[in-house]
C-alpha cells in the first residue's frame, strides 16, 4: 500500500525523524487558517499518489496566508498524471541549504534489503543514477544485522554527503530504518532529505510502501487506505475476507487456489477469442473454504459488477470436498435470491466430484450449467457472456 506524503510523514513522527511542521487539509479555507497558525511561510503540497508534483504545478511556496489560500485554490482539483488532488498539505518552508537523497528498500532481484544515498538530492533519483551513477550508493543490508549508527554513518558516506553531518545524517538514517522494519515496509525514501543552514538534517518529503501481507501486524495500517481511491467491489471483497481483483471483462470467475484462478483467467480469455472477445471481469480466490456464506459473498461481489454477463465457477476438491462446494453454491443462490440473475457455469473435479455433480443435478437451479471440463466451462461461460 503506498502512502500519501502526509501519511509517511506522519510514521517519521512516530519514529522520531526530523521532519518539518504541518497538517493535511481539504479546503481552501483550512489552508488559510493552518498558515496563520504555523506564522511562518508554508509549503503547499499536492497529496497525490505520483511523481513531478513540482513540475506539473502542485508544490507552491507561500509566504502569507493570502498566498496559502491562492496557492491551495489552485492546487484542489488539480489534475497530476492522472491524479485528481482532493488535499493539500501545508507544512513550514524551510531554508535549505543542501539536498540529499535517501532510501530503503526490498531488492527482489537479489533477495535482500538495499540503502541507497546521494548526496544528489532534490531530483529524481532515475535521473541521478542514469546521469550521475558513481553519485548514487547502493548499499546491500543484511536483514538480520540491520542499521546501527555506525551503518548509518557509512551508507552516508558513501553517499558522498559532507563530513560534516554525516553524523547528524546518521541519525536521521538510522530513524528511517526503525521506520522501515517497524512499520513492515516496502520501501521507504527521503527526497529530499536536506540540510538547514544550522545544519539540521530534516525530511522534508517522505514515500512509504507498506507490505500488506504483514497488515495483521498493524492493524492501525488500516486507516492509512485511499478508500477514494479504491474500487468499490474490491473494498466489499476486502470487507468479507476475499482475494479479488477487478479486471476489465465480461466472466466473472471464481476458483479456488490463486495458481486455479490465474489458470481460469487465460482458458476464459483464451475462450472469449471466439464469443465476441470477451474477457475476465475479476480474480475471486475463495482460497480452502467454499461454505454457503463465502460463496455467497463472492458471489454477491461479482454479481454486483455490472459488466459482468456470467459466472464460471471452477473448483478443484481438496481439503473441502466437492460436495460441500455444491451445498454452498446452492445455499449461496438462495441467500442472494433475486439478486443472482446471471448465469452460472459451475465445473467439479477432485475429492467427491460425483457426489458435488449430483447435488447441483438435483437442485435444477435455471441459473446453473454444469460443465465436465475446465476448457468446456470456460467455452460456455463465454458463449453466455456474449450472447448478453
Amino acid at each position: 500500500m503506498d502512502l500519501f506524503e502526509y501519511q509517511a510523514k506522519e510514521l517519521f513522527v512516530k519514529h522520531g525523524v526530523p521532519s518539518s511542521e504541518g497538517r493535511v487539509t481539504d479546503t481552501v479555507e483550512e489552508a488559510r487558517a493552518i498558515a496563520e497558525e504555523i506564522g511562518k511561510p508554508v509549503m503547499i503540497k499536492a497529496q497525490v499518489k505520483a511523481g513531478g508534483r513540482g513540475k506539473a504545478g502542485g508544490v507552491k511556496y507561500a509566504a502569507t496566508p493570502d498566498d496559502a489560500s491562492t496557492h491551495a485554490q489552485n492546487i484542489l482539483g488539480l489534475d497530476i498524471k492522472g491524479h485528481i488532488t482532493k488535499k493539500i498539505l501545508v507544512a513550514e518552508a524551510k531554508d535549505i541549504a543542501e539536498e540529499y537523497y535517501i532510501s530503503f528498500l526490498l531488492d527482489r532481484s537479489n533477495r535482500t534489503y538495499l540503502a541507497m544515498c546521494s548526496v544528489e538530492g532534490g531530483m529524481e533519483i532515475e535521473e541521478v543514477a542514469a546521469t550521475k551513477p558513481e553519485r548514487l550508493a547502493k548499499v546491500p543490508v543484511d536483514a538480520v544485522e540491520g542499521v546501527d549508527l555506525a551503518f548509518a554513518r557509512s551508507i552516508a558516506e558513501q553517499g558522498h554527503l559532507p563530513a560534516d553531518v554525516l553524523d547528524a545524517a546518521a541519525v536521521t538514517i538510522q530513524k528511517l530504518w526503525e521506520v522501515f522494519v517497524g512499520e513492515d515496509a516496502t520501501l521507504v525514501e527521503v527526497n529530499p532529505l536536506v540540510r538547514t543552514p544550522d545544519n539540521e538534517i530534516l525530511a522534508l518529503d517522505g514515500k512509504v510502501t507498506l507490505d500488506e501481507n504483514a497488515a495483521f501486524r498493524h492493524p492501525d495500517h488500516e486507516a492509512f487506505a485511499d478508500k477514494d481511491a479504491t474500487d468499490p467491489l474490491e473494498l466489499k471483497a476486502k470487507e468479507n475476507d476475499l482475494n479479488y481483483v477487478k479486471l476489465d471483462g465480461e466472466v466473472g470467475i471464481i476458483g479456488n487456489g490463486a495458481g486455479l484462478v490465474m489458470s481460469t483467467l487465460d482458458v476464459v480469455a483464451y475462450a472469449g477469442e471466439n464469443h465476441n472477445g470477451v474477457k475476465p471481469a475479476n480474480f475471486l480466490d475463495i482460497g480452502g473454504g467454499a461454505s454457503a456464506e463465502i460463496m455467497a459473498a463472492g458471489l454477491d461481489v461479482i454479481l454486483g459488477d455490472a459488466q459482468v454477463k456470467s459466472v464460471f465457477v471452477n473448483v478443484f476438491g481438496g481439503i473441502t470436498a466437492c460436495d460441500a462446494v455444491a451445498n454452498g453454491i446452492v445455499k449461496a443462490l438462495e441467500i442472494l435470491g433475486a439478486e443472482a440473475n446471471k448465469p452460472l457455469v459451475v465445473r467439479l473435479d477432485g475429492n467427491k466430484v460425483e457426489e458435488g455433480r449430483k447435488i447441483l443435478v438435483g437442485a435444477a437451479h435455471p441459473l446453473i450449467t454444469l460443465a465436465q471440463t475446465m476448457d468446456e466451462g470456460a467455452d460456455k461461460a463465454a458463449e453466455l457472456a456474449a450472447a448478453k
